[in-house]
């Protein structure tokens, strides 16, 4: 059974910096197309960064474009997140999720098999 394990959120203040990470258990990420989203109170879970299967490249959404970046730790099997600039804008509860299959980046919530606890990222003003 595939578990996903988010680490590393908190409370950091506009500008400043985090680094989430997902742990996978039960499934490497050679093998997984890796993906996080974000959820903030009210609103619908969002695309923020992710790597399809074959690793062929990382894909952003608009928002985070330039500040985030995703990345595949092979050793620890992790998949990380660095997030810099960040902006009150950007304080949601952050999902780690995973996909077993081939194809092109998923950018839907729905497409994902496998998701994570969450952990909370609150960027103070």
């Amino acid at each position: 059974q595939v578990q996903l394990v988010e680490s590393g959120g908190g409370l950091v203040p506009a500008g400043g910096s985090l680094r989430l990470s997902c742990a996978p258990s039960g499934r490497t990420i050679s093998s997984s197309a890796m993906a996080w989203f974000r959820q903030a109170p009210g609103k619908e879970r969002e695309f923020v960064a992710g790597m399809t299967r074959s690793g062929g490249g990382t894909y952003y959404s608009d928002f985070v474009k330039g500040r985030f970046t995703i990345s595949r730790d092979y050793a620890k099997n992790t998949v990380n997140v660095q997030m810099s600039s960040l902006k009150p804008e950007d304080t949601a509860v952050y999902y780690c999720a995973l996909h077993p299959g081939f194809g092109p980046i998923r950018r839907s919530a729905r497409e994902y098999e496998f998701w994570g606890q969450g952990t909370q990222v609150t960027v103070s003003s």
